[in-house]
């Protein structure tokens, strides 16, 4: 018997599909079927095949790509089925912890805040009033969410306008009535205080060991370590596909480490630079105290810029409800604070969220002050650009036609604005600069898609989805008129009028956005809150109309 020849390299098994039969299992399946079903027959179709998994693309017509997904060759089963926006958008196929980590998304968790947050805060005496109406109605995003988790878009996105609406036309209630609902929370406050102070605890500890850094906060920190390094954070992000790559490629088989024009091997994020100034400039401590390695890896200084602002934004709440209200209304505020599910949704995905409305807050605890007044509304405006429809309304404080006092707000709005901008002269042109900035943020902000809304839904007409982007325009027009008629009405501004129109401005801004997302109501959230949990009664702050009025006294020698 002769002798065995040694063994060769393996070979590679012939699929057990043919391109034609994976593209048909695929395609017949329920979810395929059912989203192809609104579009032309005979689609154009496209299926390859390694180790063993086949991936297929669907695309029709001038819709584009339409379905997406993989499935097994050895036993013919659908691993993956993406359609519609699923396609494009991997935050639209939903996942629990896709946003702030599994655990501020698990049903023990969230639940836990929402319980906390109604018993706490609900009326049980008036069990059928406006006020506990209107603090279901602050829970009932988490239904929309819930859909969202599941990769259901076009069921989670109409659920958040019912809400919307409703808190729009409760502010906007309060703010001509100037008068706050009856009702209170039961219990004392040294409970309230109490159960803030646990709850702020866990949430600091659920955000260091539960939570995720998802792109928006990895920008602060990349804009940040650019601003320390003499850069405009404009322009200057690290890219993703151009440059020679340095690292693995990820679980979605694409490889964002790259080698950057400044020779270090930087993880990309090419579209982070879409915020204002003092969204990196806010970063600025938290990448002193923890550098960044470059890669998006844990990011701690993200971790800790996110605990900050959210501290400070809870500190700036029971400030104001103290100076407003006195201890049981700077109780209320706070709690509201730390036990609203979404205020941790914000903070365990670690954005920039909490960021404008702690500017804010502040800025209406020195409400008085015309020229921190001004600065602090310019700050929260750089940030991210929903404030700048406050100006009309904080301009004038506490009369609409104190010209005086409004000269003052302008100028702090404008040496703030002075401020945030000097990013622009870190680059040889500060004219190139500006026209950077401009493209990079409001140019593409405004003319973004986004299936995160009612108004980006005209891109699926072809499946029969309606194109509203004319109602979206009507109101958006309606929006700023109603914002400009805030110059000089109302006349009397008092702070319960200030807190609700503010709420009611930022959520006609949210209404009217093309990208939405559930990380955006805590914009708002401190001001509705302080306008749909302040007593009947609240103590003024002292007029500086009447101070300035008020006579000087001389001093003997």
């Amino acid at each position: 018997m002769g002798a065995l020849a040694a063994p060769g390299p393996a070979l590679a098994a012939d699929p057990a599909l043919t391109e034609e039969q994976a593209i048909a299992v695929f395609v017949a399946h329920p979810k395929v079927a059912s989203w192809l079903d609104r579009y032309p027959p005979d689609p154009t179709t496209e299926a390859t095949v390694a180790d063993g998994i086949w991936t297929v693309n669907v695309w029709s017509g001038e819709a584009g790509q339409i379905a997406t997904g993989t499935l097994d060759d050895a036993t013919s089963v659908v691993l993956e089925a993406w359609t519609g926006p699923q396609v494009a958008w991997r935050m639209a196929r939903g996942g629990e912890g896709a946003f702030g980590g599994s655990r501020i998304n698990s049903y023990p968790i969230w639940l836990g805040f929402c319980a906390a947050f109604l018993l706490g805060l609900v009326d049980w005496r008036r069990p059928l009033s406006l006020r506990n109406l209107d603090l279901v109605v602050l829970l009932s995003f988490s239904v929309s969410l819930w859909f969202f988790n599941r990769g259901d878009v076009f069921t989670a996105m109409p659920l958040v306008y019912p809400a919307l609406v409703w808190l729009l036309a409760r502010c906007l209630w309060v703010g001509w009535r100037d008068r706050a609902s009856p009702g209170a929370a039961v219990w004392p406050v040294w409970v309230l205080v109490a159960a803030t102070v646990f709850l702020a605890g866990f949430r600091v500890g659920l955000n260091v060991r539960a939570s995720n850094v998802i792109d928006v906060g990895y920008s602060g920190v990349i804009g940040a370590d650019r601003i320390w390094r003499g850069q405009s954070p404009y322009g200057n992000f690290p890219l993703q596909d151009e440059l020679p790559p340095c690292g693995p490629a990820d679980a979605a088989g694409e490889i964002r480490d790259r080698i950057q024009t400044n020779g270090r091997c930087e993880s990309g994020n090419p579209r982070g630079d879409t915020y204002g100034p003092v969204a990196y400039l806010a970063y600025l401590p938290g990448y002193w105290a923890f550098g960044w390695t470059g890669k998006w890896d844990s990011l701690p200084a993200a971790h800790a810029t996110s605990i900050g602002w959210d501290l400070l934004c809870l500190l700036g709440l029971a400030l104001v409800g103290r100076r407003f209200g006195g201890p049981r209304l700077a109780a209320t505020l706070a709690f509201a604070w730390v036990a609203w599910p979404f205020s941790q949704y914000t903070s365990n995905s670690n954005t920039n969220d909490a960021i404008p409305p702690a500017l804010l807050v502040w800025g209406f605890y020195f409400v008085t002050s015309p020229v921190a007044r001004g600065a602090f509304t310019a700050l929260s405006a750089w940030t991210k650009f929903a404030s700048l429809l406050l100006v009309p309304l904080w301009s004038g404080y506490p009369e609409a036609r104190n010209d005086r006092l409004r000269g003052r707000f302008v100028a702090g709005f404008a040496l703030a604005t002075a401020l945030a901008f000097f990013v622009l002269a870190l680059e040889p042109s500060v004219l190139h600069a500006a026209r950077v900035f401009w493209e990079r943020t409001i140019s593409w902000q405004v003319d973004r898609e986004s299936p995160f809304s009612l108004w980006g839904w005209g891109q699926y007409r072809a499946a029969g989805l309606p194109d509203l982007a004319w109602a979206q325009r009507v109101l958006q027009v309606l929006l700023v008129a109603g914002a400009l008629a805030l110059w000089r009405w109302p006349r009397h501004r008092s702070p319960l009028r200030l807190a609700a129109l503010t709420g009611a401005m930022l959520i006609g801004f949210e209404l009217v956005l093309t990208h939405w997302f559930y990380l955006y109501l805590p914009w708002f959230f401190p001001f509705v809150a302080f306008a749909l949990l302040a007593p009947r009664t609240l103590a003024p702050p002292p007029d500086p109309r009447a101070q300035e009025r008020q006579p000087v006294t001389p001093v003997a020698a």
